[in-house]
């Protein structure tokens, strides 16, 4: 069996025993294909074999001339990580023997924080867009939502219908692995996805059926890349001094709640992260903005 038809067995495999969402194994694929190309292929391979054919020392090499070529660190330990998780799965299925990923190093990656953006600053970027427009109240309803739910972009664009309740003002969210999860969308978000339902949505289809809430034009759920470029838009607009991504408003969701007191355990939960010590990162992002404030605002700071 050739590299390529190997990968697609293992992506599918991930797809049938985990769920894994589909950006996951597009990546997976990626890696893994590059690291196939890196082995056998180029004016310059690892090693002159297939990848059930490597061994630690090849993937080895392989690693440091990602790193030595300008790759980040992430990038490389992204790639590592898919490595061994192939050689797991390729071990466990009978098709090598042994797991040559087994031992890998990881490089040494820097802590990343995410972008910080102040409660001022999302005010402006809500206030931004043209709500006397259908699509700029569509704009607003999604961005509210966004800051409200702290949603991943692909779960904003990808909500339904049927997966809002706005009279008991949840929203049910599929998110990584299929999980679901209650998340409360808050009065403000309401009172606009109420508004852009009731007065917007409706002109923005044109008679056209959509089971999506956030939609376009051509009566397609708006994508990830269209609602990025919208909020570029909208800051810009808003004489942001940074554009902001959506994600930087799902950061922006958990370092204010907080700032104003809420629980680890339940931000864990809103943010729909299946380990806490993904959630801890914002308690640095916190510290860091409330010893900003101390500084400036205390008189021995």
């Amino acid at each position: 069996m050739d590299d390529h038809s190997l990968i697609t067995r293992f992506v599918e495999a991930l797809w049938l025993e985990e769920n894994l969402a589909e950006n996951s194994r597009a990546a997976y694929r990626r890696d893994l294909e590059q690291a196939a190309r890196m082995l056998s292929g180029g004016s310059e391979p690892i090693e002159s074999r297939s990848l059930l054919d490597a061994d630690g020392d090849a993937l080895n090499r392989l690693l440091g001339r990602r790193l030595t070529d300008g790759a980040s660190p992430r990038s490389v330990g992204r790639m590592r990580s898919a490595i061994r998780r192939f050689y797991a799965w390729a071990s466990r299925e009978g098709l090598i023997d042994g797991n040559p990923a087994a031992d890998l190093p990881a490089p040494r990656l820097p802590r990343a924080l995410p972008n910080d953006m102040s409660e001022a600053e999302v005010e402006a970027l809500l206030l931004a867009p043209d709500t006397g427009t259908p699509l700029g109240l569509r704009d607003r309803a999604m961005l509210e939502t966004l800051y409200a739910t702290g949603l991943r972009v692909s779960e904003l664009v990808g909500l339904t219908l049927s997966e809002i309740s706005l009279s008991h003002g949840v929203a049910r969210v599929s998110g990584k692995g299929g999980r679901e999860r209650l998340v409360p969308i808050g009065d403000e978000a309401v009172d606009w996805l109420t508004t852009y339902l009731a007065q917007a949505r409706g002109q923005i289809l044109d008679r056209r059926q959509s089971h999506a809430v956030f939609v376009t034009e051509r009566g397609t759920p708006l994508t990830r890349q269209a609602f990025w470029y919208r909020i570029k838009h909208h800051a810009r607009a808003a004489g942001l001094r940074q554009l902001p991504s959506p994600h930087t408003l799902r950061h922006a969701f958990a370092t204010h709640l907080l700032n104003h007191g809420a629980d680890l355990r339940a931000l864990q939960m809103l943010l729909g992260h299946a380990d806490l010590s993904t959630t801890q990162i914002y308690t640095h992002v916190a510290t860091a903005r409330l010893k900003s404030l101390h500084a400036e605002h205390h008189p021995r700071g």
